[in-house]
């Protein structure tokens, strides 16, 4: 793995959101308590962004979270398509509610997404010993 110098200090940052991560899974387990909003997801991605900067691991994030480009892309798609021709490509988007009204139950497109996350975070790590 690529060693970054002075970036010492990210290891107890990102241990930090890791613990808070887990005890927000904790509660968000079903039925959920508690609701990650705007203020947090935003500010884990920043988080997770400045990170990828400072290790020079940028194109490392880009795939391990290619589920989160793929929601953004279905909104663009979506959203340029239908001012083009007045048509909708999905039914629904972002992506996952295309699938909820394809029928699919929302445990079968949460366990779906999180295999494909595990396959993008795999990739990532295999593209760390690339460089």
């Amino acid at each position: 793995v690529h060693y970054v110098p002075g970036t010492g200090e990210i290891l107890i940052f990102t241990a930090g959101i890791f613990g808070g991560g887990l005890g927000f899974l904790w509660y968000n387990a079903p039925p959920a308590a508690v609701f990650m909003g705007d203020t947090g997801s935003l500010a884990l991605g920043g988080a997770l962004g400045a990170i990828a900067v400072a290790t020079k691991h940028e194109l490392v994030l880009a795939v391990v979270g290619g589920l989160f480009v793929v929601e953004a892309l279905s909104v663009i798609i979506q959203v340029l398509y239908f001012k083009r021709t007045g048509k909708r490509v999905f039914l629904m988007a972002p992506i996952h509610h295309h699938y909820e009204k394809k029928g699919w139950a929302e445990p079968q497109i949460v366990i779906r997404f999180w295999i494909i996350s595990l396959i993008l975070a795999m990739i990532g790590l295999a593209t760390l010993k690339v460089r």
